[in-house]
């Protein structure tokens, strides 16, 4: 069974930066489509960028691109995201998820994923 755990989230001033990990155990596919997602209060969630550990392109939403990268180490079955340029709206519960594969045009859709974490909290004040 495939778990999630995520790391690095906290809180900061606008214009500041963070780094999000997603520690993976379990993996058994060649390859798996791990997407970030986040959700605000109120708001549905919303993904933000995506990354195929079998090799391939990223992906990432309109909102954050430009200021966000997703990597990953397939030694440490980690994947990242770099948050740079923070926005007060980037304010969210972050959560990273995995559904075995490569991912695709669907990648943003989270009810397409299986396996998630349990979020890490990004504060970004103004």
């Amino acid at each position: 069974q495939v778990q999630l755990v995520e790391s690095g989230g906290g809180s900061v001033q606008a214009g500041g930066s963070l780094r999000l990990s997603c520690a993976a155990s379990g993996y058994r596919a060649s390859s798996y489509c791990v997407g970030w997602f986040r959700q605000a209060p109120g708001k549905e969630r919303e993904g933000v960028a995506g990354i195929s550990t079998g090799g391939g392109s990223t992906y990432y939403s309109d909102s954050v691109k430009g200021r966000f990268t997703i990597s990953q180490d397939n030694a440490k079955n980690t994947v990242s995201l770099q948050m740079n340029s923070l926005k007060a709206e980037d304010t969210a519960m972050y959560y990273c998820a995995a559904v075995p594969g490569w991912c695709g045009g669907w990648w943003a859709t989270s009810a397409n994923f299986r396996n998630w974490g349990q979020g890490t909290q990004v504060t970004v004040s103004s």
